[in-house]
Order: C-alpha cells, then structure tokens, then sequence
C-alpha cells in the first residue's frame, strides 16, 4: 500500500497546512483574536490613562510592540510545536503506514509464492496425471499390439501345424502309394520271371529232347554201321542189286 495509491484516502495532513488551516486562520487562529484582544485590553488599563498627551507618553506603543513580540513568539512557537508535532505524527504515520504497505507487500509476496507453488504443484499433479494416462494407454497399447502379434503367431504355428500335417499325410499316401505300386510291379516282375523261367525250362526240355533224339539217333546209326561192318566182315553175303530195307532194323 503507497501513500499516492488513487483508490485509497490515506487520513494524514499535510505538513505546514493539513488540519489546522496553515499559519492563520486555521482552527488556532481563535487563540490568536483572544491574545490580540487581550492585547487590546492591556492598552486600554495600563496606557490608556495617558492617552490624554500621546507625545508625553508612548509607553501604550512600547507596550503593543512587546505585545505583538510576544505573541509573534508565542504563535512562532505554536506553530513550531504543532508542525514538529504534526511532522512526528506524519513521519511516524508514514513509516507505520510504509510498514504496513511493507506487510501488505509480504503477504501478498507470499500469497503470490503460495499461488505459484499451488500452480506449479497443480501443474505437476496434472502432469504426473496425464503422464499416468498416458502410460497406462501405453501400456494398453503395448499389451494389445502383443496380444495381436501373440495371436497372429498362434495362428501361423496352427496354419504351419495343418501344413506340417497335411504334408505327412500327403506323403505317407504317397509312400503307401508307391508302396503298393512297387508292390505290384514287383509281383508283375516276378509272375514274368516265373513265365519266362518256365518258358526256359520247356524250350530246355524241348531242347535236351531234341538233342537226346538227335544223339540217340546217331547212336542208333553208328551201331547200326558198325553192326553192318562186322556183320559184313564176319560173314559175306550177296550184296543185292536193288537195296530194300531190313525187315528185322526197326524203323525210326
């Protein structure tokens, strides 16, 4: 609070002037007229019997003179007394009223401290607030992009599951498949070994037959010659003209 505030009246009077209205005519210029009167008065008791020869006796302007002197004095002192006074009090109201702008001046220093921690700890609170929030949704973020990825994962390992399956199954079918397929070549190719073995056998024997009649037949012919050489060199006998057969060689 400052002495020269617009909106505030301060109760102090100026000095030299303020509530007693200056040096005269003020609220003492009362005690002025009663001394002047009285002054008046003096002149009228003590001089006035001479104011029959005012050249023989001067003694009335003597007396006005230490008259006015003295309450030049007085009134001097007066004034002196209630300007010093006046200034103490003003003085001292200005140095109260300095002090209690100076309170004033605290209290609103520590009001305008308190009201900026309080704003700073607001602002702090709503930070840390929305820095929670905004973990939290993070948080929430985080815990649903894993879910998906959690999710998209289990469903690639089941698609590769089905895959893995579906693909041991095709090919044990087609193991199997191929299983029963070499099967029947096999058997295929054993029924023609078997056939063709056969065949073997009987063009074999077809063979070893005709070798055996073939070699019996010469056989038959080399004993048939030699029996007719020594036959022929034992006993001689007529050769015939015209060859018939033997009647008694069996014919082949």
């Amino acid at each position: 609070m400052a002495l020269n505030d617009d909106n505030i009246v301060m109760p102090v009077a100026p000095m030299n002037g303020g509530g007693f209205g200056g040096s005269f005519g003020g609220d003492w210029g009362w005690i002025i007229l009663l001394l002047l009167f009285a002054g008046g008065g003096w002149g009228n008791g003590f001089g006035g019997g001479m104011d029959m020869y005012p050249w023989l006796n001067q003694s009335n302007q003597m007396q006005d003179g230490f008259t006015s002197q003295m309450l030049n004095n007085s009134v001097n002192g007066i004034q002196n007394a209630v300007t010093s006074g006046f200034g103490d009090v003003q003085t001292a109201l200005c140095g109260g009223f300095a002090g209690v702008n100076a309170t004033v001046n605290g209290a609103q220093n520590g009001i305008t401290s308190q009201m900026y921690n309080e704003t700073i700890a607001n602002l702090e609170r709503s930070f840390a607030a929305q820095t929670a929030n905004t973990a939290a949704i993070t948080g929430i973020q985080s815990q649903l992009s894993q879910c998906c990825c959690d999710n998209r994962l289990a469903t690639v390992e089941t698609q590769n599951i089905v895959q893995a399956e579906g693909s041991a199954t095709r090919l044990a079918i087609q193991n199997q498949t191929q299983q029963i397929l070499d099967k029947m070549c096999q058997q295929e190719i054993d029924a023609l070994k078997a056939q063709n073995l056969a065949l073997q056998n009987q063009v074999n024997m077809q063979n070893l037959a005709a070798s055996q009649a073939t070699q019996t037949a010469q056989l038959i012919a080399d004993n048939t010659a030699q029996t007719q050489y020594i036959v022929n060199r034992v006993a001689p006998y007529p050769i015939p003209a015209y060859v018939v057969a033997n009647p008694v060689t069996p014919s082949i």
